[in-house]
């Protein structure tokens, strides 16, 4: 009895437990079955809600900002190209297979994917091409302007409404610069059928100064009515600012609005200058053969009629400058009878060693010396000693004294050279030392510090001098 009882006790107790948890898992249920319940429903009224466009889209720019890619984003831009492109070519993605069943990661995406759309690839829309075409054409048009002020565009119309021509235009306008025939007639039909290029120029022209408006005003050309009007005033006749005056008050629509009385006495005169006028004839050449030409022209001019116009501050200058020249010719001649020896050059083909008046020569490799007095000095010329025969013109003469020796002619016909200098003077290999003397003859080596000469002696003047001596001595 005690058992039967205890079991129906534990059969009682596990009752409510049993029924506990049974209550508990259908509850579970409940409530996993009513979140997947509002999960479809919140998935379909999100499908709704995004079908009728309710919900916001994210806002995004239409701008493609090009910046710089790093490598790896290159990697990952080749590679987003290539697959879609073998997405677009086949729909199927390359790493799926059919037969394989999708993960529960690919299942979330493709749930996932209606709620938030995919912005497509930027690819470069054939509205922005057209964008930068038209962009560039403005630049052009500026350039165009660049070249052609609003001060050339408003003579070029001012001057095409006088003259209606465009050659004539070109020759009589002056421009900020050299166009062509070519150049003014494009520009003429880009302001008459181009709409940007008349529309700018225009935009220029408003833009004007007043007063520049009125002076290019007053250049605008002459035209037939104008010059016709005024082709009528006599050439003989000496009008005056009233007589034009009174043209303009007469003829305002045939005159231009800018004229002035002064401006048409100045084209008046100019068209008779040229024979214009309507009283003018203009002179016929000559029907011969000959025509005369500037040259018979010159040679009929007279030329004892032609004025002498004198200059007196060049005639002042003309004689200052031969007074200095007569000047320095005076001093040289003063100076002539100082001068004792005369250096020559030595050519391949020398002129002879003696004259008239050379005693003796001192020949060298380079120069010659010529000996025209009886007693000379050798050495080395500088700022402050000033000798006869200058050694460093033959050579190197830094060891040489500034007065090394002197030769002298006796009466009786005989050349001495004394030695003066710290070095000795070597006379046919001998040496002369300082303060001795030595007997020069014709033909002798006279060495001085490593320069070597001749000396060589005019026999026929030495025997006149001694013929002379002969005659004086026995008196």
């Amino acid at each position: 009895m005690t058992r039967g009882t205890g079991r129906t006790a534990q059969r009682g107790r596990s009752g409510p437990d049993s029924q506990g948890l049974l209550d508990s898992s259908l509850m579970a249920s409940g409530t996993a079955s009513r979140s997947e319940d509002e999960e479809s429903l919140a998935g379909q009224k999100r499908a709704s809600s995004q079908a009728l466009g309710t919900i916001p889209k994210r806002r995004s720019s239409s701008r493609f900002i090009k910046r710089k890619k790093f490598d790896d984003e290159l990697v990952e831009s080749s590679l987003a190209k290539s697959s879609t492109r073998a997405k677009g070519a086949s729909g199927v993605e390359p790493g799926r297979c059919s037969g394989s069943e999708p993960s529960s990661s690919e299942k979330k995406k493709v749930s996932k994917a209606p709620s938030t759309p995919v912005p497509p690839s930027p690819a470069p829309a054939p509205g922005l091409t057209k964008r930068v075409k038209k962009s560039k054409q403005p630049l052009q048009v500026t350039k165009d302007l660049g070249r052609w002020k609003p001060a050339d565009d408003l003579l070029l119309i001012n001057a095409v409404l006088q003259t209606n021509d465009l050659t004539s235009v070109h020759l009589g306008v002056k421009f900020s610069c050299r166009f062509t025939l070519r150049e003014v007639q494009e520009r003429w039909y880009a302001l008459l059928y181009d709409p940007v290029i008349s529309k700018l120029a225009c935009q220029a022209m408003r833009q004007l100064h007043p007063e520049a408006i009125a002076a290019i005003q007053s250049k605008a050309l002459f035209s037939k009515a104008e010059e016709q009007l005024l082709s009528k005033v006599g050439s003989t006749s000496q009008p005056t600012l009233e007589t034009f005056q009174d043209l303009l008050h007469r003829h305002p629509d045939a005159f231009y609005l800018a004229r002035t009385a002064k401006a048409l006495q100045a084209h008046w005169q100019l068209m008779k200058q040229y024979y214009l006028l309507e009283d003018q004839t203009v002179q016929p050449l000559p029907k011969g053969d000959q025509v005369l030409n500037f040259s018979d022209a010159e040679d009929l001019i007279d030329d004892s009629k032609l004025k002498d116009m004198r200059d007196e501050v060049l005639e002042h200058e003309l004689t200052v400058a031969d007074r200095r020249q007569k000047r320095e010719i005076r001093q040289l001649e003063q100076e002539l009878h100082k001068w004792q020896v005369l250096v020559d050059s030595i050519t391949g083909m020398s002129s002879p060693d003696f004259d008239s008046q050379t005693l003796a020569v001192l020949r060298g490799r380079m120069v010659r010396y010529l000996m025209r007095s009886r007693e000379i000095t050798l050495g080395r010329a500088t700022k402050d000693n000033q000798i006869d025969v200058d050694l460093s013109l033959e050579g190197p003469a830094w060891k040489i004294s500034r007065k090394q020796g002197v030769i002298k002619l006796k009466n009786n016909g005989d050349f001495f050279i004394a030695n003066e200098g710290r070095r000795p003077i070597y006379i046919d290999g001998r040496p002369v030392l300082c303060g001795s003397k030595w007997r020069l003859s014709n033909n002798s080596v006279v060495e001085i510090a490593s320069l070597r000469f001749v000396f060589l002696i005019n026999q026929d003047l030495i025997a006149l001098i001694r013929a002379e001596a002969a005659k004086i001595t026995p008196q």
